[in-house]
């Protein structure tokens, strides 16, 4: 204990050190990809760690992560690094966990506890005959103490200006005092990097050191996939029959309860199904063959396909709130099967109208983010009702839904991130502006990868959009602002590269560097 104890708290102050010296006043890009290789290699090291099949699938999945944001160095890329950091932690620190959602929330807390588990840790650290438990031991007596006072304190400034300015003039001066004092002792020293030190050690100790107690591990181990018919009694109802009761009284109590559910679930699913066969063949007859554009075309197809997509979540939604229990056993349950395998069937043909009308609005308007999301959302949609199918067919549980959802976004998640979307809408615009009505402003709004393409087609963009608006759009900026706003932008690229070490080496900053003939001394 006292080994492994001095080994995380060496690898914590290590790793401290290597967050100061490499995220100091830099991008994160490949520095993001040094740290990571840090944290495996100290998983690796520590021996309370089981080296299993499932640790190695998830380090590599975040290895993977991490060389995307050198490779692509976009937002999303980033967004999967973190997610699969706090994945890889959580199945790391908790391998009985089975789903990724868990293991993202058992990440948090690590984080979250990483002052506490630091302190554990350093008490039972042992250097000789040498060890800290009894001087922190104090500090155990007021943690929680501090941590409430800061609670309630920010919810009495948030209902009080006057208190909340107090507080705040008394922690500015305590603030401005302790300063004084270090700078009067280390007159060179710099505050701020002291303190982003400090933010590194917590951060690095959240990730290596465990803390929390494996309370989540055992609570996930009560809920199973596959569904057991269960015998119902007074005291076994739940919250679903309590929901249930709001809308049919007592009728759920009775000793014909189940037959109940049925006949409910049997009249939503029939109703349900002949509303969407309604609402797809107008989809099929106006959208699919003939459709012609009327009135606010952004308006009409982006808040309908939102519109679509929460349908499609509420009718998963309810789904699983019919066949969550014993109506899945029921033995005259097959009209009531063949009603939701035939809306799940109609919400499919829905998706399509959804994908329909975000190819209309690309095809008119061109690539946004937002579109691409409304096909992201799609695509989830189509895999959410699909494992719902499953569900229903095989008997399975709420958690199987979630166990493999969590898997499929997880994984769609880092094949999305391989894509550099920002030059994917800039090439296709630029590609497509005799039928598209172009927005130049939209495209000098995306990040600075973009900069090589938009200085090779500064012609087109000041040409504007050569089909007319097919609605009301926003006033463009001038020739004169635009041409502005690219040079600006391209200098302060070029001022940033000048700034910046190889820490925040990334390969699209290389080629947009080498593309404006930034030299190595000018880009280090």
């Amino acid at each position: 204990m006292k080994n492994k104890s001095n080994f995380l708290l060496a690898s914590t102050l290590i790793g401290g050190v290597l967050f100061n010296a490499i995220f100091w006043e830099e991008r994160l890009a490949l520095n993001l990809f040094i740290y990571s290789l840090f944290i495996i290699a100290v998983m690796l090291l520590n021996k309370s760690i089981s080296k299993s099949a499932k640790f190695g699938l998830y380090a590599g999945a975040h290895l993977f992560a991490a060389v995307l944001v050198v490779v692509n160095n976009s937002d999303l890329s980033l967004a999967a690094y973190y997610i699969s950091l706090l994945a890889f932690i959580g199945f790391s620190h908790f391998q009985q966990i089975r789903t990724v959602f868990l293991a993202i929330v058992s990440a948090v807390f690590q984080l979250i506890t990483a002052p506490v588990g630091l302190l554990q840790n350093m008490g039972n650290a042992q250097l000789g005959t040498f060890n800290l438990k009894p001087m922190l031991r104090f500090f155990r007596y007021i943690i929680l103490p501090i941590f409430i006072i800061i609670v309630f304190t920010s919810i009495y400034c948030a209902a009080n200006e006057v208190f909340a300015e107090a507080v705040n003039s008394i922690l500015n001066k305590i603030g401005n005092f302790f300063y004084d004092i270090v700078h009067f002792f280390f007159k060179d020293i710099n505050i701020n990097r002291v303190l982003f030190f400090c933010f590194g050690l917590l951060v690095t100790a959240g990730l290596l050191i465990k803390f929390i107690s494996n309370f989540i591990e055992r609570l996930e181990l009560l809920f199973k996939e596959q569904l057991l018919r269960l015998k119902k009694t007074e005291h076994t109802n739940g919250i679903w029959v309590e929901f249930m009761r709001i809308f049919t009284g007592n009728l759920p109590k009775r000793k014909l309860g189940l037959k109940t559910e049925y006949i409910i679930a049997l009249i939503s699913f029939a109703s349900l199904n002949l509303l969407l066969l309604s609402l797809n063949l107008v989809d099929i007859t106006t959208l699919w063959f003939s459709y012609e554009p009327s009135g606010s075309l952004s308006a009409n197809v982006h808040h309908g396909a939102n519109a679509l997509i929460a349908s499609i979540i509420l009718a998963m939604v309810v789904i699983i709130f019919f066949f969550r229990g014993n109506l899945n056993f029921y033995s005259k349950s097959k009209p009531l099967r063949v009603l939701a395998y035939t809306w799940m069937a109609q919400n499919f043909i829905l998706i399509i109208s959804v994908f329909i009308r975000d190819g209309y609005y690309i095809e008119f308007y061109g690539l946004t983010h937002k579109r691409i999301g409304v096909v992201v959302f799609a695509i989830l949609c189509t895999i959410g009702l699909a494992t719902v199918y499953i569900k229903v067919a095989r008997q399975k549980t709420l958690f199987y839904l979630l166990k493999v959802n969590g898997n499929v976004w997880f994984v769609l998640l880092l094949a999305f991130a391989t894509i550099n979307w920002d030059v994917v809408i800039v090439r296709y615009n630029l590609a497509h502006t005799a039928s598209i009505s172009l927005d130049p402003d939209y495209l000098l709004s995306l990040s600075e990868k973009t900069l090589p393409i938009l200085d090779q087609n500064r012609a087109i963009l000041l040409a504007g959009p050569s089909v007319a608006p097919r609605e009301e759009v926003a006033v463009q900026s001038t020739n004169k602002q635009m041409l502005y706003q690219i040079d600006t932008r391209i200098r302060f690229f070029k001022e940033r590269c000048a700034q910046q070490s190889w820490l925040s080496w990334n390969l699209q900053d290389w080629h947009a560097a080498k593309y404006f003939e930034v030299d190595g001394n000018e880009a280090k």
